[in-house]
């Protein structure tokens, strides 16, 4: 009974810092972005493109903060130490993440200003798929025994750099211009282009989910699963297109019609994240 009522008080201690150190990286992400008001862009102005923005940095933060606690238990307080040490390094490497999309991933316009000028959703989505997909990579990076803080940093920027090559490789394999269409206010295009970002985030997660060993053993088959997941995109696409839209392209439906069809992006979006499950069940 004893052990009962120890593992429960513990296992809240834990949620009460978890969420804790969650509030600190809300905070933390109203202060960078404080040129704007979150609650009136939310409450009194109904901006959807932001909401999707700040949904994924929330959902990407727990994703981190999991790594953080997941596995077998040292002890309360160097459950607690740790915790606290890699949940602020989550904190700082989450919104560097969204840094790198404005940057590099969007870079062809500012971000912010679609978001809270335009209210763009197609931008809002992406947005939120960035976060989610770094929040996975920091959750493989940071889970596990055997490393530490360089280890998580080196994992998380190999993982930022899969991503920017997805970037490249989705507006590549695309026949229209990833960013034109996403500045033009086609949420169609955003949600098809997160989806493919949230499954490179999902396989570059899990393939560095676990036990460290060594740079030896483990850097190889990062790379070579996170490399997988890259040469799969065009041929996940190419998939999509003919088996679950046989009478119809992708294409057409995203771009070249009048209003684009959220709904085929949707699935493509999904095909993406779900062979990135296949891909790390079976390589």
């Amino acid at each position: 009974m004893l052990m009962i009522i120890d593992k429960i008080l513990t296992s809240c201690i834990l949620i009460i810092f978890f969420y804790l150190i969650f509030f600190i990286g809300k905070k933390v992400h109203d202060r960078i972005h404080r040129s704007y008001d979150l609650n009136d862009e939310l409450v009194e102005k109904d901006n959807p493109a932001l909401a999707l923005s700040v949904t994924g940095y929330y959902a990407g933060l727990v994703f981190a903060l999991g790594g953080c606690i997941v596995g077998p238990s040292h002890g309360l307080i160097s459950d607690l130490i740790d915790l606290v040490i890699y949940g602020f390094t989550a904190i700082v490497l989450i919104n560097l993440s969204w840094f790198v999309c404005d940057r590099l991933i969007l870079k062809h316009f500012h971000v912010i200003d679609e978001l809270i000028r335009d209210q763009n959703q197609g931008t809002g989505a992406v947005s939120c798929g960035v976060s989610i997909a770094s929040g996975l990579v920091i959750y493989g990076a940071i889970s596990g025994e055997g490393g530490n803080i360089w280890t998580a940093i080196a994992f998380w920027s190999i993982g930022q750099f899969m991503l920017i090559l997805a970037g490249w490789m989705y507006n590549l394999i695309t026949p229209y211009c990833i960013h034109e269409e996403i500045e033009r206010d086609n949420v169609a295009a955003g949600v098809s282009f997160a989806g493919a970002l949230i499954a490179m985030g999902i396989v570059v997660g899990l393939s560095a989910e676990g036990d460290f060993e060594s740079w030896k053993d483990d850097l190889p088959r990062f790379i070579y699963i996170s490399a997988i997941g890259l040469v799969l995109l065009p041929i996940i696409r190419y998939l999509t297109d003919k088996v679950l839209f046989p009478t119809r392209r992708i294409t057409d439906e995203i771009v070249n019609q009048e209003v684009p069809n959220v709904g085929v992006a949707y699935i493509e979006a999904f095909s993406y994240i779900a062979a990135a499950f296949i891909i790390y069940w079976t390589v």
